[in-house]
């Protein structure tokens, strides 16, 4: 299986629409403001105030967010199991 892939993560990210929602660095537009922004997940030490931050997770919850974490606002993605690995590496990439 192929690494993961931040240049692919990016165009997933713009193809189901997350910056409809998160304000995310490298995205211009839109510039949403219903989620947290999303920078720096490298740094952080939980998914969600909840889940361990690790890429096999924060693939898992931004596919399916509300099967991880009950009352999720965010709702499921249309991500395949690779694009949501793709978009955790981008995320990871990001600076604050």
């Amino acid at each position: 299986m192929a690494l993961a892939s931040p240049e692919r993560g990016k165009a997933a990210i713009e193809r189901v629409g997350c910056a409809s929602c998160h304000s995310i660095a490298g995205i211009d537009w839109p510039k949403g403001k219903a989620g947290p922004p999303l920078r720096a997940m490298n740094g952080r030490s939980l998914i969600a105030g909840e889940l361990p931050n690790r890429p096999e997770i924060l693939a898992a919850f931004v596919r399916d967010a509300p099967a991880l974490v009950a009352g999720a606002s965010m709702p499921a993605m249309p991500l395949t199991p690779r694009e949501a690995l793709d978009v955790a590496a981008y995320l990871y990439e990001l600076e604050s």
